[in-house]
């Protein structure tokens, strides 16, 4: 039998198009859900065209941007969709940076209007904010409403046609150090992630995803995109919590999700997590911080459907996928290269090393950052040329590949301590700590030594009922490991410090540690 053409077929597309055949097929399916309404796929479409014919209205061209800063909602899919439509860069900002930092990154994108609501009208109000007309997606006295600012119903933009090389979005991504930086994506990367979703992970119509994460976090963006694109369902949760996302993946059957290890951590820990009906799931997925190798086995023990960790940056470059289900004995590693997806692994000099050694990644694929916005020098150092002259993105991750070409990810290259002429990984430092039963999480940092240049001290999560000390915890791991390895210092804390996505703060621990030194 002949199979039939669909429209990822193609070596290109868009999104918005998509939401428009998903309306005409099937007006009523559900698109988008939040805590306060469904919209279905035909409003949904009705809704991107007023949208885009809104920003028109206003004189905002063609790639050209927009900024968002809010929590999760059906207004702002809806704003995010309907820019695309319109073919208008999103830039969707982090609603938990500081009033400074929003501000810079709102100059930086040269946004030309800026969506908000009212738990984020506050990071604005202070100068700065360069006359950036305001729009309420609640209808908050923030700014002017939502519900008034668009066009009126039955509007139709002018139509627009965006290349695979025109800017899709903004993200700003910092890490866990440093000044943010505004991470272009095409929308021929866009394409080339959507693309995979239907065959590779079961996306379509019938599909739901449930969205714990922000939606101006690439993260949220590599499930949300395919879901939207495959016709299925985005269920949007404004802050995660992990007793109501069960609730959530019950009630609507869920069949997708993208979490973060420690949501993951969390939702495991829960004693009741058993009592809920998963069943419907066919495919988890996870990626930005490092995910035990225990939890993914206890998720994959515990949790009905596939569990898949992508490895990658947000700049794109290459990424690694780790099915688990498959691949049970490979819980220590983040997968294999994705298809399309270079990685090879260089040293210090930039040369390709042997194979079996250890060396930073370095990566190339169909999905590529344009570059950094408005900052040259700063794209050219994320940048290696190959010696065949093709360009791949550094990632500042230190790694070895095993003999079935599965990554191991040793640590960040920038986090590595180097003490008295050793190189000394955190997490390696981390995994012997988790070994203690009065251990719930823990991080290592690297602070000044003047004996040593560097020296590692750790920060603990005391398992709760423990009453381990710091002077023993501390006395049992050194007991355990190498000289060079241990640790100057350990220190109990209530919780990490970590962003939106999980990832740990070491900036402010090295902070937190520096300054406990120097207080009288």
């Amino acid at each position: 039998m002949e199979s039939v053409a669909t429209p990822f077929d193609q070596d290109f597309g868009l999104v918005a198009d998509l939401i428009r055949s998903h309306a005409r097929r099937d007006p009523a399916h559900p698109a988008l859900v939040d805590s306060r309404r469904t919209l279905a796929y035909g409003a949904l479409d009705a809704l991107l065209d007023r949208i885009a014919a809104a920003l028109q209205r206003d004189g905002v061209r063609p790639r050209e941007a927009i900024a968002i800063c809010a929590s999760a909602s059906v207004e702002y899919a809806a704003v995010f969709l309907g820019a695309l439509r319109a073919g208008v860069v999103v830039a969707p900002l982090a609603p938990g940076e500081t009033a400074k930092s929003l501000a810079g990154m709102l100059a930086d994108s040269g946004a030309k209007l800026l969506f908000l609501d009212a738990g984020t009208a506050e990071s604005f109000a202070a100068p700065g904010d360069h006359g950036v007309q305001r729009v309420a997606l609640d209808g908050s006295p923030a700014a002017l409403a939502f519900e008034a600012w668009l066009a009126p119903e039955g509007a139709v933009p002018a139509p627009v046609s965006p290349g695979p090389d025109w800017a899709f979005n903004i993200i700003y991504s910092s890490g866990t150090t440093g000044t943010p930086k505004g991470i272009v994506q095409p929308h021929a990367m866009r394409w080339t992630q959507v693309r995979r979703g239907g065959g590779a992970y079961g996306y379509g119509p019938d599909a739901t995803t449930l969205l714990a994460t922000p939606l101006y976090s690439n993260t949220t963006l590599v499930v949300f995109l395919p879901t939207m694109a495959w016709g299925g369902t985005a269920v949007l949760m404004a802050k995660f919590n992990a007793a109501e996302y069960l609730r959530l993946a019950e009630r609507h059957r869920v069949t997708h999700t993208m979490l973060v290890p420690v949501q993951y951590q969390r939702l495991m820990a829960l004693p009741e997590f058993g009592r809920f009906d998963l069943s419907a799931f066919r495919m988890k997925f996870c990626t930005s911080a490092p995910f035990a190798a225990a939890l993914k086995a206890d998720v994959l023990a515990r949790w009905p459907g596939g569990l898949v960790e992508f490895y990658g940056m947000t700049e794109g470059g290459g990424s690694c996928a780790l099915t688990a289900h498959l691949h049970p004995g490979k819980l220590h590693t983040v997968g294999q290269p994705m298809e399309g997806h270079d990685i090879r692994l260089i040293d210090d000099e930039g040369r390709e090393v042997a194979p079996g050694e250890t060396g930073e990644v370095v990566g190339r694929s169909g999905s590529m950052m344009l570059g950094y916005h408005g900052q040259p020098e700063k794209t050219r150092e994320a940048e290696w040329t190959s010696p065949e002259g093709e360009r791949f993105i550094r990632t500042g991750d230190v790694g070895r590949f095993d003999e079935e070409g599965f990554l191991l990810l040793l640590d960040r290259k920038k986090d590595m301590v180097i003490s008295g002429g050793f190189n000394i990984y955190p997490s390696d430092l981390e995994a012997v700590l988790r070994e203690h039963a009065a251990v719930a999480d823990a991080a290592v940092v690297g602070v000044p030594s003047e004996q040593w240049g560097e020296t590692p001290v750790a920060f603990v999560v005391r398992r709760e009922g423990s009453g381990e000390s710091e002077a023993g915890l501390l006395q049992w791991f050194n007991q355990r490991i190498g000289k060079t390895q241990r640790l100057a210092a350990l220190h109990f804390v209530a919780e990490l410090p970590r962003s939106a996505i999980g990832k740990v703060l070491k900036r402010e621990l090295r902070e937190r540690h520096r300054a406990a030194q120097t207080s009288p």
